[in-house]
């Protein structure tokens, strides 16, 4: 160990590896909620892509599994090192390197959170739109687990945003794929196939990402229903409607009082609104010009009406931004509150309230319970289970996401499978599927060291 630990000294020098008790407890976890933490034996701190790949090289030379970090604000343990293993953190290779305002992109090292890019864009007026809900995330997590958020029902997922990556093979070579530019039909995508791999394919030294112009003005309505079915009945119709909304969020009335009580939020909704609500529609519109989007939202608080809501609140400056924060951080609010695991399985957006039906039964009938909020627009159901018993919580999640995937979902939409629902995964995936996975994995990771546990249980 002190003959390895000298070599990976060298490549990134002594005060950027750590060994044993040197090294912080807190990266030995990210936030997935049922994996214990777990001290890894190195970590090193690269600076350039070049120390990355010696890494790499040297790990895959002994045999020693790899982990990448990014911030550590995972939910599915993918960031979990292994015991006798190298945890590779990104946290010095977080420098904005261009932001080229004639094509409209910026490129990052992996390192770079979601807050510092969104700082850098807004002085030229742009945007990257990818926004999963914790934005001290760094982009280079977010490619490792296709992060989406609120605004991909207009904006997409993060393999819509991203167009190229440096990235670092285990055996030690620096790859380019894709650029700076929109199209590219040359061969194999391998930007897309790493994309969303977890750390197990690659790990991305540099990100291109894609951005829009940023638009000057914003506005938020939201609309309590009685009914959640009339909720997933208005869905299809707001995004068909030609309002183009950058959100589309449902949140249950659990979720609303818990969050509302946490952030100390005053949203105006009457008592009697609220005891007769079953859950509530968050719709946010954006535009350059204040006059259109006065009237969009107008137009949009009749049709909810039209639609079944009880009535259609316009929120505006800090208290839109504050909710919309607040429905970014329903995490945190879960987790204070006692929920034992987050679900985010993702269903054809009109098979959403047969999912919830069917999921909150399920959990019932094992005593369980389930709540939550979740992206309306493309079909994500951001699920908060209680159960404290972990053989009957397994049992409930088994058919949560065999229910998602039976009805044309898929177990994880945008947290990613990573340790926590590998077994689930691997259980009810197709084998012939499951087979070219794991071929595509030995294609790339041909002696099996990065992230190991991961996606594959």
């Amino acid at each position: 160990m002190a003959d390895l630990a000298a070599r990976l000294a060298e490549i990134v020098g002594p005060t950027h590896l750590l060994t044993g008790d040197a090294i912080s407890a807190d990266y030995g976890h990210d936030e997935a909620l049922t994996i214990p933490p777990q001290q890894p034996a190195y970590l090193a701190k690269p600076a350039t892509a070049e120390e990355v790949a010696a890494l790499l090289a040297v790990a895959t030379e002994h045999r020693v599994p790899v982990t990448a970090r990014g911030s550590g604000c995972g939910l599915s343990g993918a960031a979990q090192p292994v015991a006798d293993g190298l945890l590779i953190s990104f946290e010095r290779m977080n420098a904005v390197l261009e932001i080229d305002v004639d094509n409209h992109v910026a490129v990052v090292q992996p390192g770079v959170t979601l807050t510092e890019l969104d700082v850098r864009t807004a002085e030229v007026g742009l945007s990257y739109t990818v926004y999963p809900g914790e934005l001290s995330s760094s982009v280079g997590g977010n490619v490792g687990t296709n992060a989406g958020g609120m605004r991909a029902v207009r904006c997409g997922v993060t393999r819509h945003n991203v167009l190229g990556l440096q990235a670092v093979l285990p055996t030690g070579e620096i790859i380019r794929t894709g650029g700076k530019m929109s199209k590219i039909s040359t061969g194999y995508d391998l930007t897309q196939l790493i994309i969303g791999s977890e750390g197990t394919l690659a790990l991305a030294t540099e990100v291109t990402v894609k951005l829009v112009p940023r638009p000057a003005h914003g506005v938020t309505v939201l609309a309590p229903f009685g009914d959640f079915d009339q909720i997933m009945a208005a869905v299809p119709k707001i995004i068909s409607s030609g309002l183009n909304p950058t959100i589309v969020e449902y949140i249950d009335n659990v979720v609303m009082a818990a969050i509302v009580s946490a952030e100390n939020l005053e949203l105006g909704i009457p008592e009697a609104v609220r005891e007769s609500c079953q859950a509530y529609l968050v719709v946010a519109l954006e535009n350059n010009h204040t006059d259109r989007l006065d009237a969009d939202a107008e137009t949009l608080g009749g049709l909810l009406s039209d639609w079944g809501a009880l009535d259609a609140y316009v929120l505006q400056g800090n208290s839109a931004r504050r909710l919309i924060e607040a429905r970014e951080n329903v995490f945190w609010t879960a987790k204070a509150i006692g929920a034992d695991d987050i679900v985010d399985v993702v269903v054809p957006r009109a098979s959403m309230p047969e999912f919830l039906r069917q999921a909150r039964d399920i959990a019932a009938a094992r005593g369980a319970a389930m709540s939550g909020c979740g992206h309306a627009g493309d079909g994500n159901v951001h699920g908060v289970l209680f159960c404290k018993d972990s053989q009957i919580r397994t049992k409930v999640l088994t058919e949560i996401f065999a229910l998602g995937m039976r009805l044309g979902g898929a177990i994880s939409g945008e947290h990613g499978v990573g340790r926590a629902k590998a077994k689930y995964f691997c259980d009810l995936e197709d084998p012939a599927k499951l087979a070219l996975l794991r071929r595509i994995k030995d294609s790339f990771d041909p002696a099996g060291i990065l992230n190991p546990g991961v996606v594959f249980a």
